[in-house]
């Protein structure tokens, strides 16, 4: 399949202050998109300017949800350069998350090729400011204007580009978490290790809640026994106890995070012990209170590391430190991981692409 470049009539402003950027509500001049036929497959790749789609209003993604998205980043480097992290695995559990959701996969290197083009041509959008960079989000929506319940036969895959600011606009303070027994996020044979628009939509609830009770983020429970730790907010959870990263095993009810694959390798590079298994929230608040526990952290695309200061479970509150300054193993990884991707540390895993 070839990939046209069509015409850029009308460029945009770039943003005159990158402090100002916030996150993913700027975007780039441009999109990359391509359709998908049953019986032809996928065809009319293009890179054009960013617009609107056009969709029936009984479009399959509209009333059943059948959709998936990824979220990778590029960085300015400090000579300047521009560099991808890990985008191979991303597009990789792109084509995971199709699978789950009956959604046709894409020709991983024909992607992964029209990505760095894309973000070629927009590289004046990739911000120069410490902690920015360019937020890539890659998409599939079911697009069969009909109403009844199975696979669309029709699709449509894009990929938008918006220029981030730094996540942490008051530091890198660490997070106050409500562990909620009451809503689930997913279970076991359900979606939850798809990265699919549902799975979001569910958390909402508690989310806001959680945010109404002065929390920053929710801490989701096993949905079988409403006892084991699964992730935070969209991010997957870590505990140092007993001088060990304790997180939850892969079982199919949690993202497989890259940047949980990379702070774990990150974390064995260290000699540090990673232990893979299920954690309970009496374990979390015995462990606390005994000292076991000396810092808790999440993992994800957007903040890369979120240092975590307090958890809040029914009546019960417990405290990481003085809850108002992450932990030094905490910073440790943090400061490691982004000079990887920003081109400060020596990238020793073979993780950064540069463009």
């Amino acid at each position: 399949m070839d990939l046209k470049i069509l015409p850029l009539p009308n460029p945009k402003p770039r943003p005159a202050d990158e402090s100002q950027l916030g996150f993913g509500k700027q975007f780039t001049d441009r999109m990359f998109i391509m359709e998908y036929a049953t019986g032809k497959g996928w065809h009319s790749a293009r890179i054009q300017p960013y617009g609107p789609l056009s969709l029936d209003p009984a479009c399959a993604v509209l009333h059943y949800a059948q959709e998936i998205f990824e979220g990778l980043k590029a960085f300015r480097r400090d000579d300047g350069s521009i560099a991808l992290f890990r985008a191979g695995d991303n597009v990789r559990r792109f084509n995971r998350s199709a699978a789950r959701m009956c959604m046709p996969e894409v020709d991983e290197g024909f992607f992964l090729d029209a990505i760095r083009q894309l973000v070629r041509l927009e590289a004046d959008w990739v911000p120069r400011s410490p902690g920015t960079a360019l937020y890539i989000r890659p998409t599939m929506i079911a697009a069969d204007p009909y109403l009844g319940v199975h696979p669309s036969d029709t699709y449509l895959c894009y990929v938008i580009l918006s220029p981030v600011g730094a996540y942490y606009k008051g530091g890198f303070s660490p997070v106050r978490i409500w562990i909620s027994d009451e809503y689930v996020r997913a279970s076991l044979g359900g979606t939850g290790e798809a990265k699919t628009g549902g799975n979001y939509a569910a958390s909402l609830k508690a989310s806001m809640e959680a945010e109404s009770r002065g929390f920053d983020q929710v801490l989701w429970l096993d949905a079988e026994h409403r006892n084991y730790v699964e992730e935070v907010g969209s991010m997957n959870m870590c505990f140092v106890i007993d001088g060990k990263v304790v997180t939850s095993p892969l079982r199919g009810t949690i993202l497989d995070g890259v940047t949980r694959r990379s702070i774990l390798a990150l974390v064995n590079d260290l000699g540090v012990e990673v232990e893979e298994r299920a954690l309970s929230v009496d374990e979390i608040f015995e462990a606390i209170a005994s000292g076991r526990m000396t810092e808790a952290f999440g993992t994800g695309t957007a903040a890369v590391v979120s240092p975590v200061g307090q958890f809040t479970y029914r009546d019960r509150t417990a405290t990481l430190g003085d809850g108002r300054q992450a932990g030094a193993f905490t910073m440790k990884l943090y400061e490691t991981l982004t000079g990887i991707q920003y081109g400060r540390i020596s990238d020793r895993h073979g993780w950064v692409e540069a463009l």
